[in-house]
Formats: structure tokens, sequence, C-alpha cells
């Protein structure tokens, strides 16, 4: 259950002690903070860390459920935060999210993290070997999870939009604009922008009301004042973010009308040729249907050139019919 568990005086790590029962009591006296690191807890587990925090039992449902929009949540005793790491598949050109929750408080920091996604020791160790940055509290945790949470929005961003080059290319090539499976990759690629959509948009306002630039104006317990402009930072780089998933889905969404617009172009080609063909079969079939009645007085069937002059015409009226529709664009 738990991941890691460590004390922090003045951004300089300490192992926390045998029974993480007595890590804040420790922290505190000590004037720094305890990081407990939790993956996938089960209830029973997860109510020891619980009742020695005083976490708030609405914030520990959602913790527990996970499924949860990015959001953040103020209580009494702790904040909580929610959000929605994403990676990306190039090899199934697939978007996966993950989960991680952000409990915060009066000298502890307890997150819990659902999914293979963004694994958080990458950003403790990064924040360790920072300690002029580690000192500065709980505060300074929460920011590097956002921080590193938006960078990986950055990286897929950029994937994504490799990928739909790649299909503008798919769909506008006279080779395989018309292939079978170009709607269904396109549709595919539109779920995953989609995926991807639902874990940006609802954290731009966290974000927002972490910076002070929310409507209430009010400053977030728990989160240092000098804590802002970093947070600031972080939002800013969402909402470029965000305006990217926006462009993508528009670009994704045109891209399908002007396959389908494609196809349905091609297929009254493909009707008007069949109709031409048709056209220039019904002419023979004609005047071999008028000569096969069986009539006993027709002028030409005793004539002895009747046999080749019929022939000759639906030579002349085929290669007439031939040389119309060519020239019309039919054929």
């Amino acid at each position: 259950m738990i991941v890691d568990c460590a004390i922090y005086r003045d951004g300089r790590r300490s192992e926390g002690p045998a029974d993480f029962s007595d890590a804040l009591e420790e922290a505190r006296a000590a004037g720094g903070f305890v990081w407990i690191g939790v993956h996938e807890p089960s209830e029973r587990e997860f109510g020891l860390v619980t009742q020695e925090f005083g976490l708030h039992p609405l914030a520990v449902e959602d913790a527990l459920k996970a499924h949860q929009r990015p959001k953040l949540e103020v209580y009494d005793d702790s904040l909580f935060m929610v959000l929605k790491p994403v990676g990306y598949e190039p090899e199934d050109d697939v978007v996966t999210t993950g989960e991680v929750m952000v409990f915060l408080g009066d000298g502890f920091v307890v997150t819990v993290r659902h999914g293979s996604g963004s694994p958080l020791h990458a950003v403790r160790h990064r924040l360790e070997a920072e300690p002029q940055i580690l000192e500065k509290g709980p505060t300074a945790v929460l920011y590097a999870i956002c921080d590193d949470v938006v960078d990986h929005y950055l990286d897929v961003v950029a994937e994504l939009q490799t990928d739909l080059e790649e299909l503008e290319a798919e769909v506008f090539s006279p080779d395989r604009g018309g292939s079978r499976n170009t709607a269904s990759r396109i549709y595919t690629f539109k779920r995953q922008v989609l995926e991807f959509r639902r874990a940006t948009g609802p954290l731009a306002p966290p974000l927002t009301r972490l910076s002070g630039l929310g409507t209430s104006g009010l400053p977030v317990p728990f989160v240092r004042e000098q804590a802002r402009p970093f947070f600031r930072d972080a939002s800013d780089h969402l909402a470029r973010v965000n305006d990217s998933v926006e462009g993508l889905d528009r670009l994704v969404s045109d891209i399908l009308s002007a396959h389908l617009a494609q196809m349905s172009v091609r297929q009254n080609d493909d009707m008007r040729k069949i109709s031409a063909w048709a056209a220039m079969a019904a002419v023979p079939t004609m005047i071999a249907g008028i000569y096969g009645m069986n009539f006993d007085h027709m002028p030409e069937l005793h004539w002895v050139w009747s046999y080749p002059a019929v022939i000759a015409i639906m030579a002349v009226l085929e290669v007439l019919l031939y040389r119309t529709l060519k020239r019309r664009g039919w054929l």
C-alpha cells in the first residue's frame, strides 16, 4: 500500500519511522513535513492513513473509488486535489489516463495514485535533488506534481499533432484517400482527443484558483502565498494545452468531413461512369432487340448488306457516345 514514506527537514530527506503513525508528530516537532505515497489502497489499508492525518471522509471516498474529474476541494484540516496524468502509447496510438489524488495539510502530504501512468517517484527524486525548493514545504510538492502532470500533457499534444498530420496526409493522398480504414482511424483519433480533453479541461479552474486568479480572490489554505506565481506558470502551460486540444478536435472534425466529402465525390464519379457504360451498352442492345423480334415483314431481313450495316451503325453510335461522354468527363 505505502510506496514511500519520508520526513523532510529543511529540504533534506530522512526516512520515516517504522510505524508511520508517529511520522506526522515527528515531522511537526522537527519543523518539517511528512510525505506518504500510496498506490491503489484498499479501504482497510487507507483507513490507517485517514485516522492518523484526519482526512475528510468525502475526500477519502473519492480517493478510494477513483474515476474522479480533476478538482480542488478545501476542507477544515486539509486540501484535496485530483489530477489525471496522461500517457501516450505510440505503438497503438492510444491515450492512457491515470489518477493522482493529493491531500495537503499542516505538515503532511499524502499522494494516492491509481493506474500505471505517471509514477511519482520521479517527482520525488527531482525535488530531493533540489532541497532549496523542497524546504518550502508541502506547497512545493503540490506544485511539482501539477507541473509534472502538465508537462506530460505538452508531450502528449506533440504526439497527437504528429498523428494528425499523418491522418491529413492519408486523407488527401490520391492513392489512399478512399481507404476503408481511414474513417475508422479518424474516429478512433477523435476518441483519443476526447479522452485527453476530459483530463485537461477540468483542471483549469483548480490551477487558476491556486494561482490566485479565481473569482473569489481568497487565498487557498495550506498553500503559500509565494507559490502563486509558480501555479500561475503551470496554469499558463495548461491553457496552451487546452488551446491545442481544442484545435486538434476542430481539425479532426474537419478532416472527417473532408474524408466523407471525398468519398461522396468518388461515389458520384463511380456512378457516372457506371451510367455512361450502361448507356453505351443500351444502344446495341436496343438495335439487337429490334432485329431479334422475328417478324416476317421487316424490310431489311432479305437485304444482303443488312448484317454488316447494322454492325457498322452500332460501332458508329458507340464511338460517338464514347467521345461525347469522355468530353463531358463521365468516362
